[in-house]
C-alpha cells in the first residue's frame, strides 16, 4: 500500500471566455522571464548595457520556439504524417511538443543575429546567458507536471507521482504512481544553475566556457533521467534518441571546455559591447562587430571589471533566483 505520493494537478487548462489558459505555456513563459532577468543582471555585471539582453531576446525567443517545435516534429514524424494523422497539427504548438535541442540550436542562431545587430560580442553574451537558460529549464519542466506526461517507471516511493488512468501508457494501467522525472530534471537543472554561478565566479570563465559547462552539466543529468522515462521514443542500440544526443553533446562540450582552457581562449573578455552605430559606414552597412569591439574606444567599450554601482554581482543576484525535452511536452 502506498502511504505517500505526489498528486498531479486535476487540470492543466483554464477557460477564460474564448481563450484557454494553459499551465504548460505559463511555465514556459515563467522560465523565459526568469532566464532574461538573471541574464540581464549577469551581462550588466560583465559590462553590458542595460536592456541588451531583452533586445537580443526579441530575436532568440521566436527562433528558439521554432527550433523546439521543428526538433519535436522531425524526431516524431509518425505523430503527424503517418496514415490517419493530421499533418496540419505539426503547427499546433499550443498542444505541446517542444525539443530543448532545437530550442538551443535555433535560439543560439537568433541570439547571434541579435548580438550582431546590437554590437554585442556573442561569446561573453552567451556565457552570461547560460545559467539563466538552465534556470528557465528548471521552471519550464513543471509544465509536464500539469500535463501528466514524461514520467518514469512505476514506483512506490514516497515521492512517487500520481498519474490518472487516462494518462498511463499501455501496459502500465495497473500502476498508480511513477517516478516524477520532470521533478528530477527540474532539481538537476536548478543545482546546475548554482554550480554555473559558482564556477563562473570562482574561475572567471569566458570565451564560451560557461556555455560548454552548461551543456556538459545538463546533458549528464538528462542522459540518466531520459533512461528512466517510459514514454514512446525511438531507440538505437538500447538507448533512446535523446540519450544518444546527450552523450554526443556531453563529449563535445567537455572537449570544447578543455580546448578553450588549454589554448587560453577561455579568458573572460574585457570588451563585451560597443555602440553599433560606430560600426556602420555612411551607407548604413554593418562592419564586423567583433573587430569594432576590440578597438574599445571611449564610452563605447565597457569593461568586465567595471561592476555597475547598485547592481547585483555574479554570486549574489544570480545565485538567488526568486528550456522537451527532449520534446517539451512529449519528449
Amino acid at each position: 500500500m502506498i502511504l505517500a505520493s505526489i498528486p498531479s494537478p486535476s487540470q492543466s487548462v483554464w477557460e477564460l471566455g474564448p481563450f484557454p489558459l494553459r499551465a504548460y505555456a505559463l511555465c514556459i513563459i515563467a522560465g523565459v522571464v526568469a532566464a532574461i532577468w538573471v541574464s540581464e543582471k549577469r551581462f550588466q555585471a560583465r559590462g553590458g548595457k542595460p536592456g541588451a539582453v531583452a533586445d537580443v531576446a526579441v530575436w532568440a525567443i521566436p527562433f528558439g520556439l521554432v527550433g523546439a517545435r521543428l526538433y519535436h516534429v522531425v524526431t516524431n514524424p509518425e505523430l503527424y504524417f503517418a496514415e490517419g494523422r493530421e499533418p496540419i497539427k505539426a503547427l499546433y504548438i499550443w498542444e505541446g511538443g517542444l525539443g530543448i535541442w532545437g530550442a538551443v540550436a535555433l535560439g543560439a542562431l537568433g541570439a547571434y543575429i541579435g548580438c550582431r545587430r546590437h554590437g554585442i560580442k556573442f561569446a561573453p553574451f552567451a556565457d552570461a546567458l547560460a545559467p539563466g537558460v538552465l534556470l528557465g529549464q528548471a521552471i519550464g519542466r513543471w509544465g509536464n507536471w500539469f500535463n501528466q506526461e514524461l514520467f518514469g517507471s512505476p514506483t512506490d516511493s514516497p515521492w512517487g507521482l500520481e498519474i490518472d488512468a487516462s494518462h498511463r501508457p499501455v501496459g502500465y494501467e495497473q500502476f498508480e504512481t511513477f517516478h516524477p522525472t520532470f521533478l528530477y530534471e527540474s532539481l538537476w537543472s536548478l543545482a546546475g544553475f548554482f554550480v554555473l554561478i559558482w564556477a563562473d565566479r570562482r574561475f572567471k570563465l569566458g570565451g564560451g566556457r560557461v556555455v560548454a559547462l552548461y551543456v556538459a552539466i545538463y546533458t549528464a543529468g538528462r542522459f540518466w533521467i531520459e533512461g528512466m522515462r517510459i514514454d514512446t521514443a525511438h531507440e538505437f542500440l538500447g538507448l533512446r534518441l535523446n540519450q544518444w544526443t546527450s552523450l554526443v553533446l556531453f563529449v563535445a562540450a567537455v572537449a570544447l571546455f578543455v580546448w578553450l582552457t588549454k589554448t587560453g581562449r577561455g579568458a573572460r573578455e574585457t570588451v563585451v559591447q560597443v555602440d553599433p552605430s560606430a560600426s556602420r559606414d555612411d551607407s548604413g552597412a554593418d562592419d564586423d562587430a567583433d573587430d569594432s569591439s576590440d578597438a574599445g574606444d571611449g564610452d563605447a567599450a565597457v569593461r568586465d571589471d567595471a561592476e555597475p554601482e547598485g547592481d547585483v554581482s555574479d554570486d549574489t543576484a544570480e545565485a538567488s533566483p526568486s528550456l522537451d525535452d527532449g520534446d517539451g511536452s512529449r519528449s
